[in-house]
């Protein structure tokens, strides 16, 4: 495997990773000083993924099946990166106005979802399936780099002027997008079999549901249930520690830094596990580690122990996101990597739907502690979901033929 080419692959998670920490850790105080509820606020943060549902599948196939002089995956970059960066700047300068700040936000999501689907389908374009946790093990260890940076630089800006995070935000990201357009280069020449008529999102999701081994349907659902989970956690940390760790915004973000280093730490090694242990048995252990750490948290009030809590589940985090990719691109097969690209992103996006709105519901109900049961529940519900997965042959830590 090609290590430097694999990180300047990486690139591309690194943009969209800079964006959504600085999204979802800043905008829902905004959303609050607005006086709107938990659950009208978590029900706004899942517009992306409602958007995701429809788009991001829809792309991903349209993707597998077109080639342009560009390539067949860089028109989307070219197109959507520009559109979210635009939109993002906008957010902070219209925060006082409902209906601007909802149409920024909008236009933030759309333009994400253009060219997320397709960035992430490099990894199946360009590794082989022995080689994809550990590559997917690097671009997400950049995804994890541009995370941190994210949390700690844009707290620290946001404490400096609201509008900062979001410039520089968008600034990186388009910057990283330009590596990757420069020095990618996409293979011609991709085994694909012939585009079904009538394809699409609703042809993929059939298929899956077709078959005889329910292996493609357990790994969906099971990554709807631990995006449900940590979603809503990603959520509605932030004010999890203004209302209740009683600090400020900035300093909430900063906090998740602990979570985005550990990730950032353990990215490579969860690749080298997976290909060694088995992708299935990595995922397993990651989800029960973070179920344990939910648990702990939910009963800690001491900011300090709680990045250490948060720095463990992180860790643990990297076992689960480096190999689900991977693990679904073997259930699906090598000639429709883009099509299974959409299908990951359709649970995954349905998964952060849910997740913040029935969190928020029961927040308003309850108080903000309950985040963490909420998502302990459903990190429990990922793990039944996996026992029942049939592990591909080529996850289960021996080289494919």
């Amino acid at each position: 495997m090609n290590w430097r080419y694999t990180f300047t692959v990486g690139f591309g998670f690194f943009g969209i990773s800079i964006i959504w920490p600085i999204f979802n850790g800043l905008i829902p105080p905004m959303l609050e000083d607005l006086g709107l509820a938990a659950a009208m606020i978590g029900f706004i943060l899942t517009w992306d993924n409602i958007i995701n549902m429809f788009v991001q599948p829809w792309v991903g196939e349209k993707s597998d099946h077109t080639w342009t002089r560009f390539g067949r995956r860089k028109p989307w970059l070219m197109v959507g990166a520009p559109l979210a960066a635009v939109f993002f700047i906008l957010v902070p300068f219209v925060r006082e106005n409902f209906v601007l700040i909802a149409l920024a936000i909008l236009g933030t999501n759309i333009g994400m979802a253009l060219f997320r689907s397709p960035t992430v389908a490099y990894l199946g374009d360009l590794f082989p399936s022995e080689h994809r946790s550990k590559a997917n093990g690097v671009i997400n260890l950049m995804g994890g780099v541009g995370a941190a940076i994210a949390l700690f630089a844009g707290g620290a800006l946001y404490k400096i002027g609201v509008p900062l995070p979001f410039i520089v935000g968008a600034a990186v990201m388009l910057a990283a997008v330009i590596v990757v357009l420069l020095f990618v280069k996409e293979p011609r020449d991709i085994e694909q079999e012939e585009k079904p008529k009538g394809g699409g999102f609703f042809e993929n999701m059939s298929e899956v549901w077709r078959q005889e081994d329910r292996s493609g349907v357990m790994i969906l659902v099971a990554i709807f249930f631990w995006f449900v989970a940590w979603n809503a956690m990603e959520a509605f940390f932030t004010l999890y520690a203004i209302n209740v760790l009683k600090i400020d915004a900035g300093t909430a973000t900063q906090m998740l830094t602990a979570f985005a280093a550990a990730l950032i730490l353990f990215a490579i090694p969860s690749g080298f596990i997976a290909t060694r242990f088995g992708r299935k048995r990595t995922i397993l252990v990651g989800l029960t580690g973070m179920l344990i750490g939910l648990i702990v948290g939910f009963n800690v009030r001491n900011p300090l122990v709680l990045l250490v809590v948060l720095a463990v589940m992180g860790a643990f985090w990297a076992l689960i996101n480096i190999n689900s990719l991977p693990i679904v691109y073997d259930v699906g097969g090598e000639e429709r990597i883009g099509a299974y690209t959409g299908l990951y992103y359709f649970a995954s996006s349905a998964a952060a739907i849910t997740g913040p709105i029935l969190a928020g519901g029961l927040i308003d109900f309850t108080n903000h502690t309950m985040i963490w049961l909420f998502s302990a529940v459903f990190f429990g519900l990922a793990i039944v979901a996996m026992l029942r997965l049939h592990e591909p042959e080529a996850s289960t830590g021996q080289v494919a033929s």
